[in-house]
């Protein structure tokens, strides 16, 4: 139940940079219920556009019970007490709010201009001649700080009032300042454009206070761009069709296919849609595959470098490393330092890192250079934490994610490494890009400098990116770039079965027999119910033999079901990471317990950390768990939970660009909706040492020749094409 109090705000104790501020309170009054705080002092907790020392609020929320703080009032919202009697009023000017004025000055303001004071201050400073001794100076500083004041805080007011969250009103406050009420009145939703964390969603709840009505026409077109933009997401397009628009508009308001295109052509007069030959892009999608298709045509029209020790340097290379590259892996490393954008592409076992190894250590020779000039001039990227890990390893030398090369703010959204300030490193190698998105690969080619070398390494049948686009398939399909195939499988050789599975689910061409026993392969025939119970015997007899939940990894296509992710996780937990009394943190119906294998969710580069990364609770102190991401210890509260889950079992989608020792991949007719070829073959990929499939054999077949998978709609091929001819 929601209360109130009301009293003296006290002392900040904790201040973050969005405003959430935990503080002392003294309690005057109060609600029924809290009458045991008045004349005592209480901490409260909330988010507050401004609280001033020694000045008078009523606060509403409730009294909530944290185990390490003891009692704190959850403030929901809250409103300032403005002083009334002449006490109160010289006390408000003679706060620190007014440095210049003091309790003497204070008192001869009040008795000069009355009890309403305050008023006349603020609608005419002049009134403060009146006062003795008053200089022109003071009388414009006291009127500017009270008009500031007052303007903030009844801004929060409205904002509030208008059915904004204090967190929310906040956000949009301290971005528009003084012009917050007129860009509200002006158009509510194009706050859209500016803030993230303000969505049409959220302006839709607002917006009858506002007497906004359904058929509004700024309304109408930011639901459409609401509505592209999920389109977009949902389904990996960087363009769409009218008739798909308007059956998701048509659920939120009736329009027909003439008042659609109408509303299209005025979108595109204002620059936010792009229409080319009746597909509709958003302007972002349009630019990006535009940049990127005549930023690569001008990179593979560049004149070649050439060297004239090269074949002797990679002979010098082989002999480093102990190794024998095959013709296409020589070809590789070769055209890698010769030409200005090479694509390499191929299976798991076919020799990709041993190449990006190869190329950074003839690069390296070729120029001469020290590691710390090598550090300078190449650029070793991938899109997630993992993935640049296992490439910095593979390369011995640091890899960033591309976010982290590009100096990704998390707050604006934007990148520091752009346009205006692009990095001068001179070669670049890219891992995983199947799983890079048009918009990164977009603002990645922004941030490096003209004449820069690319090579982008890759999967071609891999799972494309979460967010829309398919730039590795588009790129490859165009044949613009200089494209090496690697098709020799390596780890064949070591009587690895895994690497001919992926290779024959890739070809369709599955032997069926597949499911006898290998060196690094074992299929377990289950129905639905004993799927878990399988994966629960194979993880302990891991564990006998000396693995850990570091090793093992169990990936699944679904994250709900009697087989999805959050079930087995809750299982794999017990088995992992029994109950033995170390420290835990209850949220929901999930238990976090310290040594918890985690998964991160959400980029997060000011730690160096980011979405898909795994890590481990080394420490559970209270409600705040310390969760280390291979070496960067990173703190979470209680409120930002949802950016974590448990990591024993994951989604196939987040273990792109990773490898495990052993994978155990449930299959059953149950993921029905998920079982396409791509999604096998990617979660195949992923084992290194070994793989166990457990479930229907049935539903593994039906799977792999299932090729009826979206195919994402893009024009980046195209674009490319167009650039050719």
């Amino acid at each position: 139940m929601e209360s109130y109090i009301k009293g003296i705000f006290k002392k900040i104790i904790f201040k973050s940079n969005n405003n959430y501020i935990v503080g002392l309170f003294r309690v005057k009054d109060s609600s029924d219920d809290m009458t045991d705080f008045i004349n005592k002092t209480i901490t409260i907790t909330g988010y507050f556009h401004d609280l001033n020392i020694d000045e008078s609020y009523i606060m509403n929320g409730e009294l909530v019970d944290n185990p390490k703080y003891g009692m704190q009032y959850s403030v929901k919202d809250y409103k300032r007490v403005t002083p009334e009697d002449k006490d109160g009023i010289v006390e408000f000017l003679s706060s620190s709010l007014f440095p210049r004025v003091g309790e003497k000055l204070a008192t001869s303001i009040v008795n000069t201009l009355g009890e309403d004071a305050l008023t006349q201050i603020e609608e005419d400073y002049t009134c403060l001649f009146l006062v003795p001794k008053m200089t022109n100076k003071k009388a414009k500083e006291i009127n500017e700080i009270l008009v500031k004041y007052n303007e903030s805080y009844n801004t929060i007011v409205y904002l509030n009032n208008i059915g904004f969250t204090t967190k929310d009103s906040l956000t949009i406050y301290n971005y528009y300042k003084k012009d917050t009420i007129d860009i509200i009145n002006n158009n509510v939703y194009s706050i859209t454009d500016d803030l993230n964390e303000i969505n049409f969603t959220k302006i839709e709840k607002v917006r009858n206070k506002l007497g906004i009505e359904d058929s509004d026409k700024n309304r109408i077109m930011y639901m459409i761009i609401y509505v592209m933009n999920n389109l977009c997401f949902n389904k990996g397009d960087t363009y769409l069709y009218i008739e798909d628009i308007l059956s998701e508009v048509n659920r939120m308001i009736e329009l027909s296919i003439d008042e659609l295109e109408y509303y299209m052509y005025e979108l595109q007069k204002k620059n936010r849609v792009i229409i080319d030959d009746n597909r509709y892009f958003l302007k972002e999608y349009y630019v990006a595959e535009k940049n990127i298709s005549e930023t690569l045509y001008y990179l593979t029209n560049k004149k070649d470098t050439k060297y004239k020790n090269i074949n002797n340097e990679i002979d010098n290379t082989e002999l480093y490393f102990d190794i024998e590259y095959n013709d296409e892996q020589r070809k590789a490393i070769k055209n890698a330092l010769e030409k200005n954008l090479v694509v390499i592409t191929g299976g798991p076992g076919t020799g990709k890192t041993t190449i990006i190894k190869g190329i950074v250590e003839v690069f390296k020779k070729v120029h001469n250079l020290s590691i710390l000039d090598l550090q300078n001039k190449i650029a070793l990227l991938a899109p997630t934490g993992r993935a640049a890990k296992r490439m910095g390893e593979a390369a011995l030398m640091p890899a960033l994610t591309i976010h982290r090369f590009l100096k990704w703010n998390r707050e604006t959204d934007k990148f520091m490494i752009n346009e205006q300030n692009k990095s001068d490193v001179d070669f670049v190698i890219v891992d995983e890009v199947s799983m890079v998105d048009t918009l990164l690969l977009n603002n990645l080619l922004n941030g490096l400098k003209k004449d820069v070398k690319i090579v982008m390494i890759g999967d071609y049948n891999q799972l494309e990116s979460v967010s829309p686009g398919k730039v590795l398939k588009d790129i490859i399909d165009s044949d613009i770039a200089n494209t090496i195939k690697l098709t020799e499988l390596y780890r064949q050789k070591d009587n690895s079965y895994i690497s001919l599975l992926a290779n024959e689910i890739k070809n369709n061409d599955i032997d069926l027999n597949f499911d006898i026993k290998k060196d690094d392969f074992n299929f377990y025939e289950s129905d639905n119910l004993n799927i878990k119970n399988y994966i629960t015997k194979l993880c302990e007899k891991a564990i006998e033999k000396g693995y850990n939940s570091n090793d093992i990894q169990v990936l699944a296509p679904m994250y709900k079901g009697e087989n999805g992710i959050d079930n087995l996780n809750k299982i794999l937990q017990n088995i992992f990471n029994p109950d033995v009394g170390q420290n835990f943190v209850l949220s929901g119906d999930v238990v976090y317990r310290e040594n918890d294998k985690i998964l991160l969710l959400e980029n997060d580069p000011d730690n160096n950390v980011f979405n898909g990364d795994i890590g481990y609770i080394v420490e559970i102190e209270d409600s705040t768990l310390y969760i280390d991401f291979y070496g960067s210890i990173v703190k979470y509260t209680p409120k930002n939970f949802n950016l974590i889950k448990h990591g024993y079992a994951i989604s196939i989608h987040k273990s792109q660009g990773s490898e495990f020792k052993l994978v155990f991949l449930p299959i059953s007719f149950s993921y029905r909706i998920m079982l396409y070829k791509k999604i096998v073959y990617t979660a195949v990929t992923r084992a290194r040492e070994s793989l166990a499939i457990i479930g229907s054999k049935d539903a593994f077949l039906y799977a792999v020749n299932n090729n009826n998978t979206y195919e994402r709609k893009t024009c980046l091929k195209e674009f490319l094409l167009e650039c050719i001819n």
